[in-house]
């Protein structure tokens, strides 16, 4: 690939316009092949996926979160209700068709550079693992670049093995760790990076798109081939 440079011969970027068709993202909603999205209203979703994630056998979901676990109804309102009419974390619910039981969220969203993350996420046990759970990924990303988004990020604690593996099963790309980024929970967090950017996403889709379909799933609902993304 050949580089650009400059009049003093300086290697520099490729051209960006200076007005990104990138702008603010909304929570309206989604609906995909296994699920459906909406934006987040406490007063509307808070009872039902706090039941939802008390599902759980236990607490290690909320490991590498930097909220929770809540012990009571009242805590996990208290802890949504912080989130009322926020843009940025824009938090969105994902129903599997049967209610509430997973959240993810935008946020660091910067459409100056194009740029925007996925994170918060966390779902009850009947979402984990399943179609619907992807669907809701791929959703979220669909928005992001059809809004003119150019970067979509993950970020994780760098020892959460589930959280990186998610992330590289989704098609992102590993760019390294940051250490000693941040700390939560009285403890420190080196931060493991992944993008997916523009000029991926075309494969990418396509390969959501041919994983999603139902006539991926035998009637037990277990895939017949796994997401594959160009590299694996």
């Amino acid at each position: 690939m050949t580089l650009r440079t400059n009049e003093f011969g300086q290697p520099i970027g490729d051209e960006v316009p200076m007005e990104l068709p990138s702008g603010p993202l909304d929570s309206a909603p989604m609906t995909g092949r296994w699920c459906s999205l909406t934006g987040f209203r406490p007063d509307e979703h808070a009872t039902a996926l706090h039941v939802a994630f008390t599902e759980a056998p236990d607490e290690r979901e909320w490991t590498y979160l930097g909220y929770g676990p809540f012990a009571s109804q009242t805590d996990f309102d208290a802890w949504a209700s912080g989130f009322e009419g926020s843009k940025d974390p824009l938090f969105v619910v994902i129903d599997d068709g049967n209610g509430p039981c997973g959240i993810a969220s935008y946020l660091r969203i910067t459409p100056d550079s194009g740029s925007v993350e996925v994170g918060h996420i966390h779902f009850a046990p009947r979402l984990a693992r399943t179609a619907a759970a992807t669907d809701a990924m791929f959703l979220l990303m669909q928005r992001a670049f059809d809004a003119g988004y150019r970067r979509y990020e993950w970020k994780c604690d760098a020892l959460n093995e589930g959280s990186r593996s998610a992330a590289s099963r989704l098609g992102f790309s590993f760019e390294g760790t940051f250490r000693q980024a941040t700390a939560y929970k009285g403890r420190n967090r080196d931060t493991a990076w992944y993008s997916i950017i523009d000029t991926e996403w075309p494969e990418r889709r396509a390969e959501f798109e041919r994983w999603l379909d139902p006539a991926n799933f035998d009637d037990e609902g277990v895939q017949r081939t796994p997401l594959r993304h160009a590299g694996d």
